[in-house]
Order: structure tokens, then sequence, then C-alpha cells
């Protein structure tokens, strides 16, 4: 009971970040795990396994409002998947003692990628030209967000959805929609991939699993709640902290870092998450800069009202 206590505590938190960003439920869900002590393979495989039913309800949720583009889910999720299934595999065939350090270095370099974008980036603009995503484009990312995802635990969202972004040829709302409806692929593959890896372990997840599902569905309407009241920015800094710090902890005494040199190295993250975060709260509480063209574009595109008064 105390440990469905502790994983449902888990998915608390992986979902309220998930539902404040809109990504890193896995790469939350699995660090906070690994924390626990649950094997870095049995937690990716729980992670995944929990996210077939969330992925499938929010692809549900997303095709309802019509966020969906099918085209993007195909070209993405069929090689995600595929990346998927061989991320699981490889990560399955490890020894915990070198799928420890492989995990926590691909959630580390999430973690670093989600610091830096909420704390320093800029949300991107949508193109003039709306070319569509080529499957050139989209074959290779969805297979490497795919296996990037099942062997660190997470990170299809921070991969796929923020490249896509980037890219500014989608609505964000359909990139999106079409990323977490095509999530639904990647899980079911890559529960497939740990069910063949790890066999016998795979059945003492289920209680990992259900703790996760059980606190997501608890979590989902205070996320809800949360994105209204929380700069994106300033969360996104704060999760991001934590993955690097908890994450390099792991790699330290991998490589067998101690004393000073140690201490070196967190106060090192430490310093620069506390500069990260203040500055993202302070990016949060100026006014939005209205570039002059696009101000001049609405002033242009505003009804004019004809002065009656002489």
């Amino acid at each position: 009971m105390r440990s469905l206590i502790i994983f449902a505590l888990v998915g608390i938190g992986a979902q309220l970040v998930d539902g404040a960003l809109g990504m890193a439920f896995g790469v939350t869900a699995s660090t906070l795990l690994v924390l626990t002590g649950v094997a870095s393979a049995q937690a990716s495989a729980a992670v995944h396994l929990a996210e077939v039913g969330t992925t499938f309800a929010s692809g549900l949720s997303h095709w309802k409002f019509k966020n969906i583009d099918w085209s993007i889910v195909a070209k993405l999720g069929v090689p995600g998947a595929i990346g998927a299934f061989l991320g699981a595999t490889v990560l399955s065939s490890l020894s915990t003692e070198d799928a420890a350090p492989l995990m926590a270095a691909i959630l580390l370099g999430i973690g670093v990628y989600v610091l830096v974008r909420f704390s320093l980036g800029r949300p991107p603009g949508l193109n003039k030209t709306h070319t569509p995503h080529t499957a050139k484009f989209l074959a290779p990312l969805g297979v490497f967000g795919g296996f990037i995802d099942a062997s660190g635990g997470g990170g299809w969202g921070p991969v796929t959805t923020s490249t896509l972004l980037s890219q500014g040829k989608t609505a964000p709302r359909t990139i999106i929609g079409s990323v977490s409806a095509s999530e639904f692929l990647v899980a079911i593959s890559a529960s497939i991939g740990f069910a063949i890896g790890l066999r016998e372990e795979f059945l003492d997840n289920l209680p990992i699993v259900a703790g996760l599902a059980i606190g997501g569905v608890i979590a989902a309407p205070f996320a809800a709640w949360l994105v209204t009241k929380v700069s994106p920015a300033l969360l996104g800094t704060a999760v991001g902290g934590v993955i690097v710090l908890t994450n390099s902890q792991k790699l330290v005494k991998y490589f067998g870092i101690t004393g000073a040199w140690s201490t070196v190295i967190y106060a090192t993250i430490v310093v620069a998450w506390a500069g990260l975060v203040f500055y993202a709260w302070r990016s949060s509480k100026a006014p939005e800069f209205v570039p002059a063209d696009l101000e001049a574009e609405v002033e242009t595109d505003a009804p004019q009202v004809e002065d009656t008064t002489r």
C-alpha cells in the first residue's frame, strides 16, 4: 500500500508538470521513479505502459477538438513506434549498472534542454509559407524521438513538439494534438519491446503503472488550474533544474567524482539554475513586447469608426 501511494505521488507530480507545460510527463515520472529506487528499465517500462491509457485519452480529446493532422500522425508516429521498440530493446538488454548511467545521461540532456528552452527561449512564430512537413523530415525525427523516449524513460514531447514548433509550418495546437496522438503508437510499441525484453520483471511493474495512473487522474484538474496560475517559463525552468540536478548526481557517482570536484559541479548547477529561475521570473513579470510591424498590421486591420461629432 505504501508503494502504491508513493507511485501515485509520482504520477501526481508528473501530471502537474505535463499539464502545465504540455510535455515532460515521461521525463519527470522516470526521474522520480528512479529516485524511489526503481530500476531504470523498469521505470521506463512502467511509464510507457501507463502512457498507453493517458495518450489514448489525450489523442481522443484532441481529435474531438479537431487539433490533429493525421498525415503528421502517420509520418511521425509509425517511425516513432519503430524507434521506441528499438530503444526499449536496447535498454532491456543492458544490465542495471549499464542502464542507469545511460538513462541518467539522456534525462540530463533533456533536462538541460527544458531548462534552457523555458528560461531563455522565445515562443516561435508561424511562418507565412504554410508548406507541409515532409516524410523525409518527420520520419527521422520520429525514429530519433521514439528511441530517446524509450531508452531514456521520456523525451517524445521535448524532442518532437519543440522541433516542429521551431519550424513554424503548422499551428501550435495542431502540432501538440498530432504529437499527442502519435505518442499513443510510441507508448504501445515501447511497452511491447519492454514486455519482450523484461518478461518476468514486466509484471512487477503493474503496481507502478496503477500508481502513476491514479496519480495522473487525481492531478489532471489541478494541472489545468496550475497552468492558469503559474508562468510556464518559471515552472519549466524549475522542473528542468530538478531533472538536471537529480541525474547529474547519478553520473557523478557513476564516474567516481568525489570531494571538492563534486561540490564544484553541484554548486555550479545550483547557481546557474537559480540565475535562470530568477531570469524566468523577471521575464514572466515583464510586459509582452509587440513588434512595430505587427502593431501596425493590427491597427490597419481594425475597423475604422466614422467621427460623427463634426
